[in-house]
């Protein structure tokens, strides 16, 4: 009989690393990890010195202290563009046994990387695998023969958005067999926090993992030894059922309340920015305007360039403006009458340039009314009599008159 709720946490483990560059060409890691599996307990420390010797080779010396102590070298080298090489060599504290090991990786395409891995020692296999991963999904297989064990896995990862995925992996072999279901969210800039659903032949478990910053600590929760269809179906179906509830209705109703809120705050935030931003700008129109008249006055007496109207703001509602001889509420809060600046800036020979690659907003008497929206320059004059009319993205280079403006 199934007891439903005998659960044991069977074993636990936790891992840490953290990567210290000490020059341009060397960097020191130092690792560990714990495992605690029912009664008895494992943990290894781990030091690499990676020694960069070119741009396309390194060397690093490592050594571990453990239950597996050892010491070891490892090369690597760039063969080729697509094409890289492992060489190394381990020998055990422990019993003296030395392993050689060679591997080689090639890029089979833009995403997809194949590797071969050879060993030799007392656990002498060779291993095929690959990798392909793009911005939504990577896979990964590798098929492994040894001369005690032989083994195959893969898995599959699909991300659903920037903050969550799915997983789903398998191992079949001489000693696993086990299938496993899941998925995982990240909480903050540096945590991850995933629960994965396994059945094998150790029983039915749930795993649940933390990463954060290269730590990282696994809990399994052993379910069942049994293997009854009721209990495994129930197993899988009750927490992926409240995941998806707590989902639906807690965590992401409490997540657009609170982007709608930061919208709202930024939102006022800037109008208050804008605001102080077009008082700026007109005071500074004020300080412009009598000689930008007595300029205006003079071009006219001369027949020169006299601008007429000119607006600046929403590349949208600029256009529309252009259309109507009267300016909504709406339209005025995007767009600005820069007129008197533009006649301040027409030189006595009757020219008026704005050089390509400066912003518009930048020039005195004029503001940013869209901050992030394309903006539009429109200008109108009157240049020996007759009318012209042109146009210029806030960056475009400006110069006027020109004949092929007139209207």
């Amino acid at each position: 009989m199934i007891q439903f709720f005998d659960f044991k946490i069977a074993r636990m483990g936790m891992s840490s690393e953290i990567e210290l560059p000490v020059s341009k060409q060397n960097t020191v890691t130092v690792g560990g990890n714990l495992v605690v599996n029912g009664t008895t307990g494992s943990g290894a420390a781990t030091a690499v010195l990676r020694h960069q010797l070119s741009s396309v080779s390194s060397i690093d010396f490592m050594a571990t202290a453990g239950l597996r102590s050892l010491i070891g070298v490892q090369t690597f080298r760039q063969i080729s563009p697509n094409s890289t090489a492992t060489s190394g060599i381990a020998l055990s504290l422990r019993d003296g046994s030395v392993n050689l090991s060679n591997g080689w990786s090639r890029q089979l395409s833009e995403d997809t990387v194949g590797n071969i891995q050879l060993v030799l020692g007392t656990e002498s296999n060779i291993s095929v695998g690959w990798h392909k991963k793009d911005e939504k999904r990577s896979a990964a297989g590798e098929i492994k023969f040894g001369t005690n064990s032989f083994g195959a896995s893969a898995h599959y990862t699909h991300r659903f958005s920037s903050k969550s995925h799915g997983r789903i992996a398998g191992r079949v072999g001489s000693t696993a067999l086990d299938f496993e279901i899941g998925g995982g969210r990240r909480i903050s800039e540096f945590s991850t926090v995933r629960m994965l659903y396994n059945i094998g032949i150790q029983g039915v478990t749930w795993k649940f993992e933390l990463n954060r910053a290269g730590q990282k600590l696994v809990i399994p929760v052993l379910l069942s030894t049994d293997f009854n269809a009721l209990f495994v179906t129930g197993a899988f179906a009750i927490p992926s059922t409240l995941y998806f509830l707590l989902q639906t209705y807690v965590v992401k109703p409490y997540y657009l309340r609170r982007e709608k809120q930061k919208t709202l705050e930024k939102m006022d935030s800037l109008s208050t920015q804008l605001t102080e931003a077009r008082q700026a700008a007109k005071k500074s129109q004020r300080l412009l305007e009598p000689v930008s008249n007595r300029k205006r006055n003079k071009q006219q007496e001369s027949d020169g360039l006299v601008i007429t109207e000119a607006l600046y703001g929403n590349h949208k509602k600029v256009k529309e403006s252009s259309q109507f001889s009267e300016i909504d509420d709406n339209v005025a809060s995007q767009v600005l009458d820069v007129t008197i600046p533009l006649n301040f800036l027409v030189t006595e020979a009757g020219q008026l340039k704005l050089h390509e690659g400066i912003k518009k907003s930048g020039i005195m008497g004029f503001y940013d009314p869209c901050p992030g929206d394309p903006k539009l320059l429109l200008v109108e004059y009157i240049f020996h009599g007759r009318q012209y009319k042109v146009m210029a993205d806030d960056y475009g280079a400006l110069s006027i008159p020109q004949d092929i403006h007139e209207i």
